[in-house]
Order: C-alpha cells, then structure tokens, then sequence
C-alpha cells in the first residue's frame, strides 16, 4: 500500500529519494480534508483567479483543468490544483451557502442535518416527530373536540421541547 485508504495521504516508502515531495503532499491534503471549506458546489469550471488554499466542490461534468474529477474536492495551492476524491461522510462548509454539504457516498447533499433531537443549552428544543393530531370536526360535541385537540396539540409542541406547560 502506498497511500492512506480515505484520505489517499501518500507513504514515503523504504529507499525513496526526495522523501520530502511525497510528506509536503499529506499535509496538503490533510489542510484541505480537516475542517474543510468551499466556495461553492457544483461548479464544473475552475475560477479564473484562484485565492492559495481556496477550494470548490466539483460538479458532475466539469471541465478545463478539472476534467475527470467530477465530484472532487479541488483546492489551489502555491503548485497548482490538487484533488480530493470525496469518501462517505467528508463534511464541507459552504462559504457561499452558509451551510454543509456532506457526501452520502454517491452525491453532495446541501444543508440536511440528521439528528434524533436538537439541544440548546442542554434543552432538547426539537425531537423525533409525533404522530398527527386529528382535527376538529362539526358534531354536537364541537367544544370537546376543539379542547382535545388542543390538548393534543399542546402534548406534541412540549414533547418537542418547544414549550412548556
């Protein structure tokens, strides 16, 4: 094996000249897969005037300089463009959207976040969802209905954590 399985970080093997080309590519890679950024995703040209140590989400068809990486992590360096292949579950900061997009293995998902609840201050505010109310219906008992409901109503807003009663 000559590189790292996820990130591809290259080995320096037994014997090798200029050992120091294969170690500054691992911190190169490891700057832009640890806490990564993009600019944007989906872009299937490379900027005109990269910013050193900007980077992009490949789109699906790109081209120029980007050719044959569709779905990349591309970043400019002081060298030139380097890649990196996407794993399951690589998380990149969109500057341009304000949100993260997460490779599920096939494509970038934008903005979904997957959790069994939502803290703040150690208060659950969101939880798993709970099954429908029934709404109120005409009938002669129309004032008991309309206090069930809202009884209902209230039950799954305070299991939510949304409100206290």
């Amino acid at each position: 094996m000559t590189a790292a399985h996820r990130l591809a970080l290259p080995f320096i093997m037994a014997g090798q000249a200029q050992k120091e080309i294969t170690h500054n590519e691992a911190p190169t890679l490891l700057d832009m897969a640890v806490c990564a950024s993009a600019e944007s995703v989906g872009d299937n040209s490379p900027p005109s005037a990269p910013g050193v140590g900007q980077s992009w989400v490949i789109g699906t068809l790109p081209g120029g300089t980007w050719a044959g990486k569709a779905n990349c992590l591309a970043t400019w360096t002081e060298n030139g463009w380097r890649f990196l292949q996407p794993f399951q579950a690589l998380v990149v900061w969109v500057l341009g959207d304000s949100m993260f997009a997460r490779w599920d293995g096939a494509n970038w998902e934008m903005g979904i976040v997957t959790a069994n609840a939502v803290q703040i201050n150690g208060e659950q505010v969101i939880g798993t969802p709970q099954p429908s109310i029934a709404r109120p219906s005409g009938g002669l008992a129309v004032e008991a209905e309309a206090r069930a409901a809202i009884e209902n109503i209230l039950d799954a807003l305070e299991s939510h954590g949304l409100i206290q009663v």
